[in-house]
């Protein structure tokens, strides 16, 4: 009878274990890698992080290759619903990270960065990527 209740305290302790591990994947974070200018595929990576964020997952956006057009003020008037987006996204506790080296490629200035963006770096870029349990899409 004692192995019995033991048993069954070690098959709740493995249940409840597993159960929270399940949990705790639920609010994997969610790192998008958005290397488009295309306005359509723009707006789908921004969105579709938008709504994870909106459901509990910690965000990270990486503007990279051209991508890197949409988070300069310069192009404003192209990309302005998407840097409103953007500017949103920051508020609500994202990080958004932008690859200096593609910044370089097509020209855009530090200066010229939207309010909060961060130049991205190997240990913020990496640190975000890597996060256990992370889960990246691209864009």
């Amino acid at each position: 009878m004692k192995m019995i209740a033991r048993f069954l305290v070690l098959l709740a302790v493995l249940v409840g274990g597993l159960s929270g591990v399940a949990v705790a994947q639920d609010k994997a974070p969610l790192f998008i890698n958005l290397t488009s200018d295309d306005a359509h595929r723009a707006s789908m990576g921004l969105m579709f992080g938008k709504n994870q964020l909106e459901r509990g997952h910690k965000l990270t956006v990486f503007l990279n290759d051209r991508a890197v057009n949409v988070g300069s003020k310069a192009n404003a008037a192209r990309f302005g619903e998407h840097q409103k987006m953007l500017a949103e996204l920051m508020g609500k506790g994202a990080t958004i990270l932008i690859c200096p080296f593609c910044m370089k490629h097509y020209g855009v200035k530090e200066g010229d960065l939207l309010a909060g963006l961060r130049i991205g770096n190997p240990e913020a870029t990496g640190a975000a990527l890597f996060e256990p349990n992370a889960r990246s899409l691209t864009w």
